[in-house]
C-alpha cells in the first residue's frame, strides 16, 4: 500500500505513522500542501507532489491544516476532494475537514443533531458583539473561526475590554465568534473515535488556564467514557462526517455537559500515554482492512 501523509517535516505524528506503516510493509511518503500541483487538460486531470506523480496513492492521511488565505484553503480542499473522487481514501474526508475547521458550521451541525452546545453568537460588527456579550451573560470566550490547540482564544468579561477586542478583530476582518463561558473547573473530556468505534477517553486538567489543551501544558489522565459521552462522541463525529476524530466534552459546576469541538486532525500523544494504546498501530491496522 502506498500511503501519503500530509504533515510538517518535524511532525511526530508523521514519524509515528511511518513507523507503524513500515512495520506492516507499507510505503509512506510525506506531502506538504504547497508541494501539490493539480493539472487539468481536456480529457483528464493529474496530480504531482513536486516532480512525483500523486495519482496512484492508495490513501492520504491528513495530519496538518496549515493557515492560509481563503483561496489556498479552498484549493486544498478541492485537491483532496478530486483525489477522493478518483478512488483515493482520504482520512479525514474533505467535507468533514471543511466542517471541523469551521467552528460555526460544526456547532450548527452539533445542535442540529440534538447535542448540547454552549450558547453561541457569531457576527461581524463590534457593536453586535458587544450586544452579544450582554446576551450571553457578560462572560464569553471569543474564538477564531479557524484555529486549534487553544490558539487565539480569549475570555472577555468586561465590556470595556470587550470593546477593544471586538473592534481590533473587526479591523482585522475577523468574524466575531462568541460562546457563553462555561465554568468547568479546569477540566474537560476528550473522546477519541475511529470509524464509529470509541478508542477511549482522557480527562484533560489545566491548573491555571480555562483552556484545557495539552499543547498548553494541561495534563492528561485516563478516563473511561460514560455511556452518554460515547453516544455524544459518536453522534458528533457522524454530524461532521469525520472518521477519525477527537470530541471534546466539558461539564459545568452543576454537572451539565456540552459538546465543544470535533477535531478532525486529533493529536494522540497524551491520549496514548494515558491509555497505554499505540494509536498509530491501531490506525494503520484499521486502514489496511
Amino acid at each position: 500500500m502506498r500511503l501519503a501523509i500530509l504533515a510538517s517535516a518535524d511532525s511526530g505524528y508523521y514519524r509515528d505513522l511511518t513507523r507503524a506503516a513500515g512495520d506492516h510493509g507499507h510505503h509512506v511518503e510525506r506531502w506538504d500542501f504547497p508541494q501539490i500541483i493539480g493539472s487539468i487538460r481536456t480529457g483528464g486531470e493529474t496530480f504531482h507532489v513536486g516532480e512525483a506523480a500523486a495519482n496512484d496513492v492508495d490513501a492520504i492521511i491528513v495530519r496538518t491544516m496549515p493557515p492560509g488565505s481563503l483561496e489556498q484553503v479552498v484549493v486544498r480542499m478541492d485537491w483532496l476532494a478530486r483525489l477522493e473522487a478518483r478512488g483515493v481514501r482520504v482520512i479525514n474526508p474533505p467535507k468533514s475537514l471543511e466542517c471541523a475547521v469551521d467552528k460555526y458550521l460544526t456547532t450548527s451541525r452539533l445542535t442540529a443533531a440534538g447535542l448540547p452546545v454552549p450558547d453561541t453568537i457569531v457576527c461581524e460588527s463590534p457593536e453586535a458583539a458587544l450586544l452579544a456579550l450582554d446576551q450571553l451573560g457578560g462572560d464569553v470566550v471569543v474564538k477564531p473561526l479557524f484555529g486549534a490547540e487553544g490558539r487565539g482564544i480569549v475570555r472577555v468579561s468586561d465590556p470595556d475590554i470587550g470593546q477593544r477586542v471586538f473592534f481590533t478583530l473587526s479591523r482585522m476582518q475577523s468574524v466575531l465568534y462568541l460562546q457563553r463561558f462555561i465554568d468547568h473547573g479546569g477540566s474537560d473530556v476528550r473522546v477519541l473515535v475511529l470509524d464509529g468505534k470509541v478508542l477511549g477517553g482522557m480527562r484533560r486538567i489545566a491548573e491555571n488556564d480555562f483552556r484545557t489543551n495539552v499543547s498548553r501544558q494541561a495534563r492528561g489522565e485516563p478516563h473511561q467514557p460514560t455511556a452518554m459521552e460515547i453516544d455524544w462522541a459518536l453522534r458528533a463525529t457522524a454530524a461532521t462526517g469525520a472518521i477519525f476524530a477527537g470530541v471534546d466534552i466539558l461539564y459545568d459546576r452543576l454537572g451539565h455537559g456540552y459538546v465543544i469541538e470535533v477535531n478532525a486532525v486529533p493529536g494522540w500523544k497524551a491520549f496514548a500515554r494515558a491509555n497505554q494504546i499505540n494509536i498509530a498501530d491501531v490506525f494503520i491496522q484499521w486502514l489496511m482492512h
